[in-house]
Order: C-alpha cells, then sequence, then structure tokens
C-alpha cells in the first residue's frame, strides 16, 4: 500500500484538537475518502429504501418474512464462519462511551466484552469523535494511564489477559459528520468511525490476538449488512489483513430487521459473530413504523414493557434459534441499573431484578448478555456462570421448539398493561433530562439511578407522539394532547431549575433540551431520528 498524498477531505469548521495528527492522517483520510467515494452511493440508496418500506407499512401496518429470500432460511447447510478465541466466550459485556476514564474502568471491569461506542452513548461532538479514536488507540499501546485532577484518583489498565475484548460501535447509517466533507458533503459518521478505527488499529490488534471487531446499529435490512459486507471485504484488501479477520455482530434493534435475522446473517456469514437484542431502540422502531396503525400498536409505559411480553418473547427467542441454528453467538440485552452510593435498599431491588434479567437470559439460551455498570458485572456473570459452566457459549442449544409466526412479533395488544398520566411524566422529565446533556456532549447518562442513551430519548419522544396522536385517555381521566405535553415540560423545567438552582440551570441547555423535546414529540411530521435535528443544534 503506498502513501497517499494529500486526502481529499476537508476538515470543516472544526477547532484543532490536541492529538488530532495522530488520528487525522492523510493516508487514514485517503482511506476514509475511499470508503465515501465507493459506498456512500450505496448508503444513501439504502436510507431511500428505509423510506420506501415506512410507506408500505404505513399502507398495510404488517410485516411478513421475506418471500423473496426464503431459500436461504429454508437452507440448512449454511453457517456463519467460526468464532474466533478472543469472542468465543461473550457471558458479559458491558457497553459505554469512550472517554478515557471509561476506556479504561471498562477494559478492567471484568466483562469478557467492552462495546466501545461511537454511536449511542456518546454525543458526536468532533471531540468525542476524534478523542475516542485516540484514547482507543492508546489503550491499545497501553499509554493510556492517566490521574484525574479534579479527583486525584489514579486509572491505570490491569495485565492484558485480564481486559475485556473490544467491539467498536460506529454510528447508524442515517448519521453524517458534518466536520469532515467530500466537495461540499459530508461523510457517513459510520465510514469515519469504521474507517478511523479499522485503518489505525486492525494490524495492532491482530498481533494482540485479537481483531477489529464490530457492533452494527440500526439496521433494518439484509441489504444494509450486506453493504457492511463489502466494506469489509474492501477494507481488509486495502489494509493487507486476510478476508475474514473482521468480526461484525448485528443489532437486531429495528422491527423489520426482526424479520429478516438469517438473511443478515447470511449476507455477513464470513464476518458475522452474532446478533443481539437491543430492547429501546427496538420499541423506537415499533412506534416509528406502526405510528398510524391504530389503537393495537399503542405501547404502554415503556418500564411496562418488560422482555417478558409475548411480542418481546417472540422477538428474543426467534434470536437465539436463529443465531444457534447458524453457528452465531445471541446477546441479551442491557441490565441499565447504576448502583446508588446512598441507597442500599434501593441497590437490593434492583440487583434482585438484574439477576431475575439475566437469569432468564441465560436459561433462554443466550450466550451473554449487556450491562451498564461494572457492579453489574459479577451479577451477571453469576447468572451466566450457572449455566454455561466451562462452556464459552451454549450455541448448541438449538431451542428448535421455538417457532415465531410473522404476526408474533408485532401483537402489541397482547399486553395487559396502559399509558399511565405517571408515564408521560417519566417520558418528558427523561426526555429532558437526557437531551440536554446530549447538547453538552455526553452520551451516556445517568437519571433516576439508570444509565439512558439516546435510544432511550427515542422511545420517550415516540411514545408522547405516540398517546397524542392516538388520543389516548389516562387513567386520571385526562386525555394525551399536546397542551398536556406543554405543561408537564413546563413543570418539568420548572422542578429542574428549583432542584439545582438559578446558576446551574442558566449554564445548561435546559430550555433548549425542552424545545427540542417538544418539537420532535409534537410536530405533526414525525422525525425519523431525535438526533437528526439535535445534531444541528449539537457545537
Amino acid at each position: 500500500m503506498s502513501a497517499p498524498a494529500q486526502s481529499p477531505l476537508a476538515i470543516v469548521d472544526a477547532e484543532p484538537l490536541p492529538r488530532q495528527e495522530e488520528v487525522l492522517t492523510d493516508a487514514a483520510l485517503a482511506f476514509v475518502a475511499e470508503l465515501h467515494r465507493l459506498f456512500t452511493p450505496r448508503r444513501d440508496e439504502l436510507l431511500t429504501r428505509r423510506s420506501e418500506r415506512r410507506a408500505e407499512i404505513a399502507r398495510t401496518s404488517t410485516l411478513d418474512f421475506l418471500p423473496e429470500t426464503a431459500p436461504i432460511r429454508a437452507d440448512d447447510s449454511w453457517k456463519v464462519a467460526p468464532a474466533p478465541a478472543a469472542l468465543n466466550d461473550r457471558r458479559v459485556e458491558i457497553t459505554g462511551p469512550t472517554d478515557r476514564k471509561m476506556t479504561i474502568n471498562a477494559l478492567n471491569s471484568g466483562a469478557k466484552v467492552w462495546l466501545a461506542d461511537f454511536e449511542d452513548a456518546s454525543a458526536p461532538t468532533w471531540e468525542n469523535v476524534v478523542l475516542g479514536q485516540v484514547n482507543l488507540s492508546d489503550a491499545y499501546a497501553r499509554r493510556i494511564d492517566f490521574t484525574d485532577e479534579r479527583s486525584g484518583k489514579s486509572y491505570a489498565l490491569k495485565d492484558a489477559s485480564e481486559l475485556a475484548t473490544v467491539v467498536m460501535r460506529p454510528r447508524g447509517w442515517h448519521l453524517d459528520e458534518r466536520h469532515l466533507q467530500f466537495e461540499g458533503k459530508p461523510v457517513p459518521g459510520a465510514l469515519v468511525d469504521f474507517g478511523l478505527y479499522f485503518f489505525h488499529n486492525a494490524k495492532r490488534l491482530i498481533e494482540l490476538g485479537k481483531g477489529p471487531y464490530f457492533y452494527l446499529p440500526k439496521t433494518e435490512s439484509y441489504l444494509e449488512a450486506r453493504l457492511w459486507n463489502d466494506i469489509f471485504v474492501f477494507a481488509q484488501d486495502y489494509v493487507g489483513i486476510p478476508q475474514g479477520t473482521v468480526r461484525a455482530t448485528v443489532l437486531i434493534e429495528t422491527i423489520t430487521a426482526a424479520y429478516q435475522m438469517e438473511e443478515i446473517l447470511y449476507e455477513l456469514r464470513d464476518h458475522a459473530s452474532g446478533l443481539n437484542a437491543g430492547r429501546w431502540d427496538y420499541l423506537f422502531s415499533i412506534v416509528k413504523n406502526f405510528r398510524d396503525g391504530g389503537s393495537k400498536f399503542v405501547l404502554p409505559d415503556r418500564n411496562l414493557v418488560t422482555m417478558t411480553a409475548p411480542f418481546m418473547r417472540a422477538y428474543t427467542e426467534l434470536l437465539v434459534r436463529t443465531c444457534h441454528k447458524r453457528g452465531a453467538h445471541a446477546i441479551g440485552g442491557m441490565a441499565a441499573f447504576i448502583p446508588s452510593r446512598k441507597d442500599a435498599e434501593v441497590n437490593k431491588v434492583a440487583f434482585e431484578k438484574v439477576k431475575n434479567d439475566k437469569d432468564r437470559e441465560a436459561g433462554d439460551g443466550f450466550d451473554g448478555s449487556w450491562v451498564a455498570h461494572p457492579d453489574l458485572v459479577p451479577i451477571a456473570m453469576a447468572s451466566f456462570d450457572a449455566v454455561l459452566g466451562e462452556k464459552p457459549n451454549q450455541k448448541d442449544r438449538l431451542r428448535e421448539d421455538v417457532s415465531v409466526a410473522p404476526g408474533d412479533l408485532i401483537a402489541i395488544d397482547s399486553l395487559d398493561a396502559k399509558p399511565t398520566y405517571d408515564g408521560l411524566v417519566n417520558a418528558v422529565q427523561v426526555g429532558i433530562r437526557y437531551i440536554e446533556a446530549w447538547l453538552r456532549g455526553l452520551g451516556a447518562v445517568a437519571i433516576f439511578n439508570l444509565m439512558e442513551d439516546a435510544a432511550t430519548a427515542e422511545i420517550s419522544r415516540s411514545q408522547i407522539w405516540q398517546w397524542i396522536n392516538a388520543g389516548v385517555v389516562f387513567e386520571t381521566g385526562q386525555t394525551a394532547t399536546a397542551e398536556l405535553a406543554r405543561e408537564v415540560a413546563a413543570a418539568e423545567l420548572d422542578a429542574i431549575r428549583a432542584e439545582i438552582g438559578d446558576e446551574a440551570f442558566a449554564a445548561g441547555k435546559w430550555q433548549q433540551a425542552h424545545d427540542l423535546l417538544l418539537q420532535v414529540s409534537l410536530d405533526a411530521d414525525y422525525a425519523d431520528f431525535l438526533t437528526l435535528p439535535a445534531y444541528e443544534q449539537l457545537s
């Protein structure tokens, strides 16, 4: 590979960052430019196909397994590539953004895998995009130790044998990176995140006995998985590493992808590592796609939609069966609880819920699961240890007892729970508090003892929108209206001001967050992603 001349990409409206020259090299940017030239036109076509698919769902209010791909599902002979050693045991995975402190804590957490997140747990400020890459490269070179100036606490990596394996998550296909442009047009954020990480770290990771491993978010079809597979093939040739070195785990966090799990694995089969059940984005996707499908698609409060709901059971059990049929890992959902340093009773109750959730997943056949905090790693580990013992996974459990009909995945009305007024209040509270932090550059935020990310804000604003447009009547006798949502939001803004004081309130982005939540919750035209208008306001 010859060293390229000046990259055709321009860095636009970005203040220089410390050590950015280590990431934004001409060679790395030339690679990203080539990814952009070759693959962005297909990305654009696939985004158009998403809109067409959504219009079809609006017309029919249904979904089905694809008839044109039935031969792939019927062919029992194909399997995904065997897992590399570093990804064979994934019984506990921790998620989080790539700031310096989190990088060390996650790698040291005792989890088998760290999902290093440039997506929902990271607000895509230019600083987060570039310095997150610096932090990961520093971690692999073991030059990331530091002392927190405020607390005086020192952070250092443990022995290499004790560190989690990194699986990096780039941004979804819908997001652009406005600070990196080609001929005046932004490069897709997914190609920026993937390209910089892959270019700088692929060979080093192989030397460390691991590899360039990725989580692919927001996938809506097998054609989007095919695009990623073609990118992997090109990238491996470009830097000169063997085909099949890349491994990808796909988040099944959209309702359309749930009907194409086997096809997604098939497209990525030489690079596939598994599928993951992403709960909040999945619910958000159901609301988004079936928002005009009438009362039978109205979701109750998000906290009332547990993984034991019939349509959620259908989704997770189909995922386990699909993965194990094809030799892939099935990874369960997030335990988002953040332990309280002040309330032991809150912790006790929450830890019991986490244990029950992870016991259920391990019992259902999942090979691993997610947690958001290091204190939850031992709890989840114990649940999977009890089922797996010394085995690295349970892919031999084929779950041939599982049979899921197309209608089972969208049987929302099988739930007895209904939307409540308190649910509306919670959606407004969490939405405002999360968006305010996101606008300040924070993507993973502890709110009411839960680690929230962008998926949380999406389900919050989607439920407000859905309940208003469906004319939901709460148990209080109040009808969900735009006026009621505004009243609740105004009360929450006053409560936050009283809670944190006038000075802190003025220093934050609270009014901006309030206005943005109401915009995406009340507009007649439902925004596909909250993060699209929010990104325009991100400094």
